[in-house]
């Protein structure tokens, strides 16, 4: 078997996503050497300690992560220089020998965003999607409780949070995921004026309460938060799914990080 040079791999990924490669983003390796060769691979939606233990046991040297492995975003790590917990994953990391690369800000730029579409491919959104764009999907019409079960179903998910009224009809939906942030929230309900919000995580003093006072003032429209891994973990195993196309005779797994809590 022809094992590529991991910053060939890179180089790869980074072409497929068909856009230039920027010279500022967080996309870059994290530890490890990249210039051994591949011998398995792995891609996450966060590279944490669990994930970490279970590619080494599989004999994996390269984890793509979608989101920081040391807790900052540029995974800066002067503040941690003393901390236990980081030592202790940093010994893990160096001890397997295992390369870690980020991959966020370019699957992102990709068309159409491939952390989007495998969400949609996960809830099985794909023939629902408007012209090939997986951030707005018109359903059937549903009510927004079926459409939490559906969801939570189908993801697999224990818990969404949402403002909204659960026997409402629905049937636009756009799909902000990861922390896209109020200022996308709202250019995709100005462009395509959605029933609801399918997004990751949410600054509660923003759309959660443009919905709140919506709905008081009797327009039925809802925000559901599924959880910022919930939302982008499909799309790393879209990845996955993608790289084995590219790379046939490598092993290549998805890990999901899985959501950090629980409900008590």
């Amino acid at each position: 078997m022809n094992q590529p040079i991991i910053q060939d791999m890179i180089n790869t990924i980074l072409d497929g996503m068909h856009r230039p490669h920027l010279t500022e983003t967080c996309d870059t390796v994290k530890t490890g050497d990249p210039t051994r060769r591949v011998t398995l691979v792995v891609t996450t939606f966060l590279a944490t300690h669990a994930v970490i233990e279970k590619a080494a046991a599989l004999g994996a040297n390269f984890i793509i992560t979608h989101e920081p492995t040391f807790y900052t975003h540029h995974d800066s790590v002067d503040w941690l220089a003393e901390d236990s917990v980081y030592k202790a994953k940093r010994k893990l990391i160096d001890d397997s020998g295992i390369v870690i690369w980020r991959l966020h800000d370019h699957i992102h730029m990709r068309q159409p965003d491939g952390i989007v579409l495998g969400l949609v491919q996960a809830l099985g959104w794909e023939a629902c999607m408007q012209n090939g764009e997986p951030h707005y999907c018109v359903l059937p019409p549903i009510t927004l409780a079926e459409l939490c079960a559906q969801i939570k179903e189908r993801l697999g998910i224990r818990h969404i949070r949402l403002v909204g009224d659960l026997d409402a009809e629905i049937s636009k939906v756009v799909l902000p995921v990861g922390a896209a942030g109020g200022g996308l929230h709202y250019q995709l309900m100005k462009a395509y004026q959605p029933d609801v919000i399918v997004c990751g995580e949410l600054n509660e003093w923003e759309t959660s309460e443009y919905i709140r006072d919506a709905n008081q003032q009797g327009q039925r429209k809802a925000i559901l938060a599924i959880g910022h891994a919930n939302s982008e973990e499909p799309g790393m195993a879209w990845l996955a799914q993608w790289l084995r196309g590219v790379y046939p005779d490598l092993t290549i797994n998805h890990i999901p990080a899985e959501d950090p809590f629980v409900v008590v």
